[in-house]
């Protein structure tokens, strides 16, 4: 690359970093530092989605995938579009409905309401660990980017990235997140489905070549990937919709319900085209550059090996924007529960608005920090992803739809639910690593689901519900029912 395309990237790093500094200048109190001032429209609540579901794992690992795999790549982020409607079908309303009553700003100060204190602290804990997860993807994600396109060494890459987002995020808060997401998100669209997909079709065609002659058979069969696997992948990628804090986060912050449920439509259609151009580009791409050592590294080869200067910049700064819009929420939403689900709640409940939004900082810094150390020593973008869906979706899903659709929902069946599902998901993994057993083959999503599903069910179908968890949930029930904005 030459100095215009790294002045481009570079112009783009500044460029974030001082959208945080002005963000963080119109940030008066708590609501505006996670919230934006609880004002969000259905644009802004869009780009939102997409940048915090189309990040480095969706653009980079479905194109290595892709490049890897075939055709049967695009099954991750068509799991993310069908999990963005049915969201937005089932939950957008709900739960803006119920932050109005409560007023609240994280998923487990939903939780604590409906249930209570012991279950509020499982779904900070699952939330924390997969925030950090998530962002740690990215960082991996961004961090390979850097290294091909500019030379840099991979060390040095890694830090830049973690540290560019971490700022802006930890001073900007959901402003930030917001402004530079919507810059991201258009970067995104016009780097990799207006110039980078044109750009490979132009290169295949002069050569002569189509995907379909020059790539093995395997590579257009949608289930090469293994059903097993696509399964697992796609149900918790879906479950993950429901017990993802920055889920709750997007909805709450919506200027009103229609907007929670329309920004989330707008999303899933958007995921769907970048779904088609991920998983093409790294078909191409193993036509294009056939002996890649990484497929990781496959889409900024491409664009390094095929691509026009000045463009090479803009795209591989679309890329760039996908990694760090995921990572930005992904840091503010563990920084959210970690500040008030733990802080607040048992350290410091007496704490003065000015204390909260200084300690947001400090956790915003904490849960980058975390992340970074995580990626840096686990670099398979897709493995740490599958582990945190696991964790995160597990346990958490059927005690938070039955919340809000279920009233014999009950705090014992919940807290059951959600320690059996991290409990059975750590043997799984350390099963795995430590023995040769057949049955540790099997996806950890699977026996965390469905022991914490039996324990979920037969603690709630048989637990007697005092008259006051009775009169809990129905005030619960009550304000997700509402028809307020």
């Amino acid at each position: 690359m030459n100095i215009l395309d790294i002045a481009i990237i570079l112009a783009y790093f500044v460029g974030m970093i001082v959208l945080g500094l002005y963000a963080n200048r119109k940030q008066s109190n708590v609501d505006d530092y996670y919230l934006g001032g609880r004002s969000m429209g259905s644009i802004k609540l869009g780009a939102l989605w997409m940048a915090g579901w189309i990040g480095g794992s969706s653009v980079i690992g479905t194109s290595s995938n892709g490049y890897s795999m075939g055709i049967t790549a695009v099954w991750y982020v068509l799991s993310i579009a069908l999990g963005c409607m049915i969201f937005a079908f089932t939950m957008a309303k709900p739960i803006k409905r119920v932050s109005n009553e409560l007023n609240n700003i994280t998923f487990p100060e939903l939780i604590r309401y409906r249930y209570d204190t012991k279950n509020s602290v499982m779904s900070s804990i699952t939330t924390i660990l997969a925030m950090i997860g998530y962002t740690a993807a990215q960082f991996v994600a961004g961090a390979s980017i850097l290294h091909v396109l500019t030379g840099w060494g991979l060390g040095t890459c890694y830090i830049l990235a973690a540290v560019v987002i971490v700022f802006y995020v930890s001073t900007g808060g959901l402003l930030a997140v917001t402004y530079t997401d919507m810059i991201q998100m258009a970067l995104l669209l016009v780097g990799v489905v207006f110039l980078a997909v044109p750009i490979c079709i132009h290169t295949l065609s002069e050569s002569g070549v189509t995907l379909a002659q020059a790539l093995p058979e395997s590579y257009f069969n949608l289930g090469s990937w293994g059903w097993s696997t696509i399964l697992a992948l796609g149900l918790s990628t879906i479950l993950s919709f429901f017990t993802s804090m920055d889920s709750f986060t997007r909805c709450i912050a919506a200027k009103d319900t229609r907007s929670a449920k329309v920004g989330t439509i707008y999303a899933a259609v958007a995921v769907l085209v970048i779904a088609g151009a991920s998983t093409y580009l790294g078909m191409a791409g193993k036509v294009i550059l056939p002996e890649l050592s990484s497929s990781n590294n496959v889409l900024a080869q491409l664009v390094v090996t095929i691509f026009p200067h000045g463009l090479k910049g803009l795209i591989l700064v679309g890329v760039l924007s996908a990694i760090m819009s995921t990572a930005d929420i992904s840091v503010l939403t563990g920084s959210a529960s970690l500040t008030k689900d733990i802080y607040q709640q048992f350290i410091n409940p007496n704490a003065s608005e000015k204390t909260i939004m200084h300690m947001g900082i400090v956790c915003s810094v904490i849960v980058g920090v975390l992340g970074a150390v995580f990626g840096w020593f686990s670099q398979d973008i897709i493995n740490i992803l599958l582990i945190t869906f696991t964790i995160n979706s597990a346990g958490l899903f059927l005690p938070t739809v039955g919340a809000f659709f279920w009233k014999r929902s009950c705090s014992a069946g919940a807290f059951a639910s959600m320690v059996s599902a991290i409990v059975v998901t750590v043997i799984w993994l350390i099963g795995g690593k430590v023995t040769d057993l057949s049955i540790f083959s099997i996806d950890a999503l699977w026996p965390a689901l469905a022991v914490s599903a039996v324990l979920y069910f037969a603690i709630c179908l048989t637990h007697k519900q005092t008259e006051e968890e009775l009169q809990q949930a129905e005030r619960f029930y009550a304000a997700g029912k509402s028809e307020c904005n």
